[in-house]
């Protein structure tokens, strides 16, 4: 039996391939509800993704989830993310890698290229991402 023409739900092995990632991104999300500087709605927002093309089922048990469920619609309708929360995203990437470089890591080559990683992390959710007051003020100008 074939997919249907307007359903992005994927068969056969994909389909076990998007579900697979989907709880892998799910896991790792909510190990960075407990762990300062892993980001939980990213990780959130990545499953949310997997499971659309997998299982629809899990796709509305994140999407039904207190806050993150939230910030998850809230993504996928183009206002991306509270001016608060990329703060606080921002800076406890930064307080993470600054933390990482300093104490946990030795050889200066890792060092490099976790400063440059988490740089590049900053630098996206400070940039790339919306924010969600800076879009509704925009939405609203339009309206009016």
């Amino acid at each position: 039996m074939g997919k249907d023409s307007k359903s992005s739900v994927r068969t056969g092995p994909a389909k076990y391939f998007y579900l697979f990632f989907g709880f892998l991104f799910t896991a790792v999300g909510l190990v960075g509800i407990a762990v300062p500087g892993l980001p939980t709605t990213v990780f959130m927002i990545l499953a949310t993704s997997c499971f659309a093309k997998s299982s629809p089922r899990f796709e509305r048990w994140i999407l039904e989830l207190p806050l993150v469920g939230a910030m998850v619609q809230d993504y996928r309708s183009g206002l991306g993310m509270p001016r608060r929360a990329k703060a606080i995203a921002i800076f406890m990437m930064a307080l993470a890698v600054a933390l990482s470089i300093s104490f946990a890591i030795t050889r200066l080559s890792i060092q490099l290229l976790v400063g440059a990683v988490g740089a590049v992390g900053v630098w996206y959710v400070g940039v790339r991402v919306p924010t969600r007051e800076k879009i509704l003020l925009e939405r609203d100008a339009q309206e009016h």
